[in-house]
């Protein structure tokens, strides 16, 4: 069977569904209509499914006709807290809660390519399972699945994101690190108040508060090479209540991004350091707390080219594009942890329909004609990777 054939029944669907997963976006870890969907649509085409992953995550299997490999492929279903100002006639109908990063895209994608593989099975060699993924954005999704068996036997996993820095009708796959790994971390200063008029008898936790932030930035260019990337973002500053007091208390909060698992590891115990050590140099105390999210998106050579060959044969053959690495992270990388995988970026930026917002912008929206090559460009992905020998 041809696939271009088979995806042209269903690129009304796949609008469709792209469009009421948009007007109906639920938080990270409480998707739970839209599983109940993902379920359905499922059952609809009478491909089986199991609870895994918390308690919306949803696995799917199709087993082809063939003997062959196993590949698992990844669409995640959670939205942002980002109040919609699109304008869209399917803007988001809940409050405060928008498909910011284009997930929307990721289900209906994964519903459409659930289709063109069932109608494919007598093609289709071994067996794909597809992980509608909750919570990606808090980045706890991906390990509850693995958790629950979802890498049982899968030989190679596979992952696409929409993405506005890649024209549509192209895709970025390159082998390597391709989104960083991402930590998250707190900084508790404890010093001594009081009156704003005697600091010789206080230790100013704002004063301390400052001389860390200081501090962090230059870690990036004095404690690590000047060859490895590497992103240190103090981002909630918060401290005193009153404007001749002297703060005894003072909060940070930030984040931590890097290609390297090397210097990943590492930069825990050396934004503690740098903060414990320039606290006690002020006569004040500093608690650091680091929360890991995710390592970081390495792609698989073996994988990437598979996923480039597949954009050629289904979108163009120019489709593969080469684009410059990001920062963002992407749980998808515990997967890739496990087995050999890539997560491709699949382009949507279209001036012409205004698609020119960045992830996460309450702007964002996509060239929709590009959605349909992605759901054929993960089924023609499980569809060569499985025929390997």
């Amino acid at each position: 069977m041809d696939i271009k054939e088979v995806a042209k029944k269903y690129a009304d669907y796949q609008i469709n569904m792209r469009r009421y997963f948009h007007e109906n976006p639920e938080l990270s870890e409480k998707e739970f209509n839209t599983s109940k969907v993902v379920k359905e649509e499922l059952d609809k085409i009478g491909v089986p499914w199991v609870p895994c992953g918390l308690e919306t995550g949803v696995l799917a299997t199709i087993k082809g006709s063939k003997p062959g490999k196993t590949i698992l492929l990844r669409g995640d279903m959670d939205a942002l807290t980002v109040t919609e100002k699109t304008g869209l006639p399917f803007t988001s109908k809940n409050p405060g809660v928008m498909h910011a990063c284009g997930h929307d895209c990721h289900i209906s994608m994964m519903l459409t390519a659930a289709h063109i593989l069932n109608d494919m099975k007598e093609d289709l060699c071994g067996t794909v399972k597809l992980a509608f993924q909750p919570a990606e954005e808090v980045a706890t999704g991906a390990p509850a699945m693995i958790k629950d068996g979802a890498l049982e036997g899968v030989d190679g996993c596979f992952a696409i994101h929409v993405w506005f820095d890649v024209d549509a009708g192209h895709i970025s796959c390159d082998a390597g690190p391709r989104m960083g790994a991402a930590n998250m971390f707190t900084i508790d200063v404890t010093g001594k108040g009081g009156h704003g008029a005697t600091p010789h008898n206080c230790t100013d936790a704002v004063v301390v508060q400052a001389a860390i932030i200081n501090n962090l930035q230059s870690m990036v260019s004095r404690e690590f090479s000047p060859m490895e990337p590497v992103v240190v973002t103090v981002g909630e500053v918060k401290a005193g209540y009153r404007w001749n007091v002297i703060a005894e208390s003072a909060h940070l909060g930030g984040t931590s991004r890097c290609f390297s698992k090397e210097i990943f590891t590492a930069l825990p115990k050396v934004i503690d350091r740098i903060a414990s050590e320039t606290a006690a140099a002020y006569r004040a105390t500093a608690v650091t707390k680091n929360t890991v999210l995710c390592p970081p998106v390495i792609n698989d050579e073996h994988m990437a080219d598979v996923v480039k060959n597949a954009s050629r044969k289904v979108i163009a053959p120019d489709a593969p594009a080469t684009v410059p690495a990001t920062m963002g992270g992407e749980d998808f990388a515990f997967f890739m942890d496990k087995v050999p995988g890539c997560v491709c970026q699949l382009g949507i930026r279209n001036e012409a329909c205004k698609a020119i917002y960045p992830q996460h912008s309450c702007y964002y929206t996509v060239d929709e004609s590009a959605l349909l090559g992605g759901a054929m460009l993960y089924a023609q992905t499980a569809l060569d990777f499985n025929a390997e020998k």
